[in-house]
């Protein structure tokens, strides 16, 4: 199982990757097949975004899913 510091590492290399040009580029020169790859790929990175956010809100407010 991967370190927390080696996730980070990761996340922070994904951050370079979309903040740089790299992405756009591979996006406009790719084949339809790769571009369709590539937005699944961000779909899964907005989708794991959500994720975090639930997960922090029931960290940060861990009964507030149980007041009725």
């Amino acid at each position: 199982m991967a370190t927390l510091v080696e996730r980070n590492a990761s996340l922070a290399e994904m951050e370079e990757y979309l903040t740089s040009d790299q992405f756009m580029v591979e996006f406009e020169y790719s084949p339809e097949e790769r571009r369709l790859e590539l937005l699944g790929f961000l779909e899964k990175l907005m989708e794991l975004g959500e994720l975090a956010d639930e997960v922090a809100t029931k960290i940060i407010f861990p009964k507030r899913g149980e007041e009725g």
